[in-house]
């Protein structure tokens, strides 16, 4: 994994979630060294991300929130001959694992909705080898921490983080940074 990624997660664990361009613009004033791109479409996702990467900033693409994209791994091809993007996140296990194949920073994302979410966290962390998991919500420390303790990879907490609160509990819990779309929590 990338010593910079981390140096910018030690420094700021809050990472700037963006969903237009409005937030965008707004996350470039914020300390957040690290952007993920929850919008776009193969026709504007070169400039977001050209945007985010003249302010110095890491750019990582939710590549399954990309319009005109579609599920397979020539997308990823697409993201990183036609951007700047220093990763992607995803759901999907063969999207990150090809990712990971051309030295992109890779996010893969689960949503813990049971407790099956466990053993398969714990499996697809190992299987893929994603540099780091998001989970979401990420307002639940404890399962936060039982999910950092069984993961072969650094943990991220994103989804529903509102306050100061939730971003010293979720990271308190295990978490080495937490996303948030809520600009509120990139300027605390």
């Amino acid at each position: 994994m990338n010593e910079r990624f981390m140096n910018m997660m030690d420094a700021c664990p809050i990472i700037a979630a963006v969903k237009d361009y409005n937030g965008l613009k707004k996350c470039l004033e914020s300390e957040s060294k690290i952007v993920f791109v929850l919008f776009g479409d193969i026709l504007n996702i070169t400039n977001i991300i050209k945007t985010i990467k003249e302010s110095g900033r890491i750019a990582i693409i939710h590549i399954d929130l990309i319009s005109g994209l579609s599920s397979k791994e020539i997308a990823i091809d697409f993201i990183r001959n036609n951007t700047e993007a220093d990763g992607i996140i995803s759901t999907k296990q063969s999207l990150v694992k090809h990712a990971k194949e051309l030295g992109m920073f890779t996010v893969l994302r689960f949503f813990v909705i049971d407790s099956m979410a466990f053993e398969n966290i714990k499996k697809q962390s190992e299987t893929v080898k994603p540099d780091f998991i998001e989970i979401l919500p990420g307002v639940m420390p404890k399962v936060i921490k039982r999910i950092s303790s069984i993961a072969s990879v650094p943990v991220i907490a994103g989804g529903l983080i509102s306050d100061k609160d939730d971003v010293i509990a979720a990271l308190s819990a295990g978490a080495v940074s937490i996303s948030s779309t809520n600009p509120e929590v990139w300027f605390m």
